[in-house]
């Protein structure tokens, strides 16, 4: 029996390390891809470039920014996603305010720097608060980013600001899904998660208590339980 290819897309400025846990846990039994979400500024060419890398069928995690490539992915070729699981994300477009906020973002990073923008807008945000001390994972957001680079987070901002939405997207697929999030995710709160498990035909909906926006680090054993099952089901034919 041939192994399923799992392609996992990390969030914003994080690389393969964001699901370092899932790879170890889940790697016997998948060939594990992680995805490339840094060359372009635009979703559609995102999600183009990954569809043009895969093999014809596979499954897809994302989180965060991930999620939000992976439901441009089944827009665009629903068929060849044998599973879906949005792990801390949003079906929804930029506010008019958030869209504000992130050109304000790259103009501060162009004129002080990624790391003094990282550390006081984005990294806050990140972890539940009994986890917000933790010095390794904090130190792991930093070193994530700072080697991705200025240039990475200005045109993630672009993608994420001018992304569409996904409603009827998540509406038209039927394949088994998991939506997961953190009880305590700041960025993208579990009454968005509800509303996409609501909308998708087949899923399952997880919300893993003490953590926030960084499930896949903050509370491992939760997200492989949950990714180990979504894998067992039954997948679109």
């Amino acid at each position: 029996m041939s192994r399923e290819t799992l392609c996992l897309l990390p969030g914003m400025m994080c690389d393969g390390r964001l699901f370092a846990p899932q790879v170890e846990a889940l790697g016997a039994d998948h060939d594990i891809v992680i995805g490339d979400i840094t060359g372009a500024d635009t979703m559609s060419a995102l999600a183009e470039l990954l569809l043009e890398s895969l093999p014809d069928r596979f499954n897809l995690a994302g989180l965060s920014m991930g999620g939000i490539v992976a439901q441009e992915m089944v827009r665009k070729a629903p068929d060849r996603v044998m599973r879906l699981a949005l792990i801390d994300t949003s079906y929804r477009p930029d506010s008019d305010r958030r869209r504000a906020i992130r050109d304000d973002q790259i103009a501060c990073v162009r004129s002080d720097g990624l790391e003094a923008v990282f550390i006081a807008e984005m990294k806050p945000h990140y972890l539940a608060p009994s986890n917000a001390e933790d010095i390794k994972l904090n130190a792991l957001f930093l070193d994530m980013a700072m080697a991705l680079g200025p240039d990475v987070f200005e045109r993630q901002s672009l993608a994420l600001r001018d992304r569409p939405d996904q409603t009827e997207t998540l509406r038209g697929y039927a394949a088994p899904s998991l939506v997961l999030c953190g009880a305590e995710d700041r960025m993208c709160p579990p009454a968005i998660h509800e509303q996409m498990a609501a909308l998708l035909p087949d899923a399952d909906l997880v919300i893993v208590e003490g953590a926030g926006h960084i499930t896949t680090l903050e509370a491992p054993a939760a997200v492989n339980t949950a990714l180990g099952a979504w894998l067992t089901r039954a997948a679109q034919a």
